[in-house]
């Protein structure tokens, strides 16, 4: 509790007050001396609790701690704002009051930076953001012209995608064929090995299908990167409600043993919730979910208009900026080492500004579309990944359940289960890229693993330094500025060459 004012300064200053009355005479001017003595008798409180601190009481000084100055700062703050309120402004701000009663840092200095708002600063570089690549876009435009075609939105090709919508519309059959297998363990007509069994049959299939569909179909990339992730989202769906069900029997079968009987393991399989787990955002399935009370439609309209706008900016990227430099470059491994890194480096730019738009429409707006429209209460749906201090800070929910947990529990060292955990993400990454590409060089592959020597480097860089502005300025170069422009470079370049060599 930080002392304003002891009863001794009160009962001088009453004295003092008193003393001013008898001396001028009463009138207006002794109401002029008397809001003065009070404006200099704040002024000295809030002097001393600069100086006189407690903490719970105890009446112990100020060690110029961190919290002992923003709690200084407070008690400063609330009576300027009392002084102003109740005093007339001319009496406020004496020339004879100390402008200057502790020891302070400069906002910009190393011991101060990370302790000030810098909302102003983020709004410059916004400003600044947009003033510079206007100017780009409009000189492009100006020199190129506008290199989207008339089949941006709409292609006479998509007609013949139609095995990918069917396939995409059939995925529903492995959820319901896992709530069959689940409703007959449920009732003990087969043995846990059997469901088991039954369920890798079930999620292998769900995967390789849409695979083969893709491979034999001569349809768009864009259509199969489509069916590719909705295919992964089904298969890991599958996996969290094959997981979670099986820890659940396994509870309810110590329960019935006398084993936890103070808690409830009820254990039911329900169709209505794996239909909501189903087309709910999330990947992890539990018997119910926090629910919002209503669907808020103007929210709502916000959204889906923002969806629109960020999907055209990404398109309009990938037209007019991202398209012609992969075009007009060359293989990054097969060429002038210099010349390469120039490509790269010009296709950084435009190519982050496509992942952060994909990022934004995917993981922001549009899940937090189908939450609303499913009165879906936890929007937690990625972490503040930007300020991650090594690379393997990123990680999701259901990585962290289902495999990298159960590999802990099951004895394997923290290392293997990191590893394995990369590698279950990088098999879907190439299967990601390299099924709608029918090519399968393995890039994306190698590109995830190859983020665990940079766990090692991050690590030993944040441990080094002890900053993490350094652990975090790695992450954004390895992760958005030299990782993914290679892969684009390399994955399009073995394309057109395996076009070329079929033709």
């Amino acid at each position: 509790m930080t002392i304003t004012e002891s009863p001794e300064s009160i009962t001088s200053s009453s004295d003092d007050n008193s003393n001013l009355r008898r001396r001028r005479g009463g009138g207006d001017k002794a109401v002029e001396d008397v809001t003065e003595s009070d404006s200099s008798s704040a002024m000295e409180a809030s002097s001393s609790s600069d100086d006189v601190t407690g903490d719970g009481g105890d009446g112990r000084f100020s060690d110029g701690n961190e919290i002992q100055e923003e709690q200084n700062d407070k008690v400063e703050n609330e009576e300027q704002r009392k002084a102003t309120q109740t005093t007339p402004l001319k009496y406020v701000y004496r020339a004879s009051a100390p402008a200057h009663r502790r020891i302070k840092e400069s906002p910009l200095s190393s011991a101060a930076i990370f302790k000030q708002s810098h909302a102003g600063l983020l709004n410059l570089c916004v400003v600044v953001l947009i003033a510079v690549n206007s100017r780009l876009i409009i000189e492009n435009l100006m020199k190129y012209g506008l290199l989207i075609g008339s089949g941006f939105w709409i292609s006479s090709t998509s007609l013949r995608d139609w095995p990918i919508l069917l396939c995409c519309l059939s995925l529903p059959i492995f959820p319901f064929a896992a709530f069959l297998v689940e409703k007959l363990a449920q009732k003990k007509y087969m043995s846990e090995r059997v469901v088991v069994a039954l369920h890798i049959v079930i999620t292998t299939a769900a995967i390789l299908y849409p695979v083969l569909v893709i491979l034999r179909c001569d349809s768009a990339f864009l259509a199969g990167v489509t069916l590719m992730l909705f295919a992964c989202v089904v298969w890991m769906k599958l996996v969290s409600y094959a997981h979670t069900s099986y820890d659940m029997r396994q509870l309810a079968k110590s329960v019935d043993k006398g084993e936890h009987s103070d808690v409830n393991y009820s254990y039911d399989v329900n169709f209505k919730s794996l239909a909501y787990f189903t087309v709910a955002p999330t990947l992890c399935y539990q018997l119910s979910y926090p629910r919002t009370a209503c669907i808020r439609k103007g929210w709502l309209a916000r959204q889906l208009i923002k969806l629109v706008i960020f999907t055209g900016f990404m398109g309009f990227i990938i037209e007019q900026y991202i398209n012609p430099i992969v075009q007009n470059s060359q293989h990054p491994l097969k060429g002038d080492l210099l010349y390469a890194i120039e490509r790269v480096l010009r296709l950084s730019l435009p190519n982050l500004y496509v992942w952060l738009c994909m990022f934004y429409c995917l993981f922001h707006l549009w899940l937090n579309i189908l939450a609303e429209l499913l009165l879906f209460g936890d929007r937690e749906f990625y972490k503040d990944w930007w300020n991650a201090k090594t690379i393997d800070e990123p990680v999701h929910k259901w990585m962290v359940r289902h495999i990298y947990f159960p590999c802990l529990r099951n004895g394997i060292p923290k290392g293997g289960a990191m590893l394995i955990s990369f590698f279950v993400s990088a098999v879907f990454h190439e299967l990601c890229i390299a099924v709608p590409c029918r090519l399968f060089k393995f890039w994306a592959f190698f590109g995830i693993m190859f983020q665990i020597p940079l766990v090692i480097l991050t690590n030993f860089l944040q441990n080094k330094f002890k900053s993490s502005n350094v652990g975090n300025m790695t992450f954004w170069c390895f992760f958005c500025i030299l990782g993914q422009p290679m892969c684009v470079l390399l994955y399009y370049h073995d394309v057109m060459n395996r076009k070329g060599s079929a033709s």
